[in-house]
């Protein structure tokens, strides 16, 4: 048997779209008469996206393997990061680059930045109080509470070519990350006090569920940065951007509550409600969208 093939295509912003498939097909040694001709209207897949430039794709994941192995190391070598955080990061960012592009990744260095220099802030006071991260960095725990709803949202979006609310849902995430661990570095450096969310009573700074007049605001600063990254780097429309930073900011009191209903029962630990709260951005994302 050999086959033909008509069709028109026409552009789309990732590849290129069948609008109609034929499909002929022609048994071998006979001329391709009328009598002859199987034909085979594919309409089933039609106004299907298929990107076939296949080389721009396996560039792309030579690409992010060289800038996850850049990355990892660097996040290892400042003590961003232990040894498992360092392979869980090159996970993640790998995924975050081959589904959402360079965009995805300069947001994914923009949340490890601000996570790193305000770490930092206030070091000494932090470990006086009982409350500062670990001098060796972050572990693969912790990366992928922060980083893994970010990730699977990537990887749906690069596996489906769905719909770009995936790459708003991993724009939310990464800022809502960013937002919860700036407003906690910060608001524990240079307040001495903070207050429950559910009752505003007077607690130490440090506290889960406590919230202080610098945390939140380092916060919404954090989830602008990581949001406009977003937006600079192709993964955001420009009237999505308010859209990210709200749902991060959403999160970033939903982890406050969490902190102070469950995680000070126990019920909870740090890594689940900050996985959780990156949920609720995502979700909330696509709400608002």
């Amino acid at each position: 048997m050999q086959s033909r093939g008509t069709g028109t295509l026409r552009a789309s912003t990732t590849g290129w779209v069948v609008h109609e498939l034929t499909l002929y097909v022609v048994p071998l040694g006979t001329d391709p008469q009328p009598q002859h001709i199987a034909k085979c209207n594919l309409h089933p897949y039609r106004d299907r996206v298929y990107d076939f430039h296949l080389s721009s794709f396996a560039g792309r994941w030579a690409i992010g393997g060289l800038l996850t192995l850049f990355f990892a190391a660097l996040a290892r070598w400042v003590r961003g990061v232990t040894n498992a955080g360092a392979i869980a990061g090159a996970v993640s960012s790998f995924v975050l680059y081959v589904g959402g592009g360079p965009g995805a990744f300069a947001a994914l260095i923009a949340v490890f930045s601000l996570a790193w220099i305000t770490t930092r802030f206030g070091y000494s006071r932090k470990q006086k109080l009982g409350i500062a991260e670990r001098g060796e960095g972050r572990n693969a725990s912790q990366v992928l509470a922060n980083l893994g709803v970010a990730t699977v949202c990537a990887a749906i979006y690069a596996a489906s070519q769905g719909s770009i609310v995936w790459l708003l849902a991993t724009s939310a995430a990464l800022s809502e990350a960013a937002a919860d661990t700036v407003s906690s570095e910060l608001g524990q450096a240079f307040s001495d006090r903070a207050w429950l969310i559910t009752n505003w009573r007077s607690v130490p700074a440090g506290t889960n569920g406590a919230v202080s007049l610098i945390g939140p605001l380092a916060g919404i600063a954090a989830a602008g940065i990581v949001s406009s990254v977003c937006l600079l780097g192709g993964l955001l429309p420009r009237s999505w951007l308010a859209v990210s930073i709200g749902a991060a900011m959403l999160g970033m009191v939903v982890d406050s509550f969490l902190g102070a209903w469950l995680e000070r029962r126990r019920l909870l630990t740090n890594d689940s409600v900050n996985f959780l709260s990156t949920l609720v951005a995502a979700v909330a994302s696509s709400w608002l969208s």
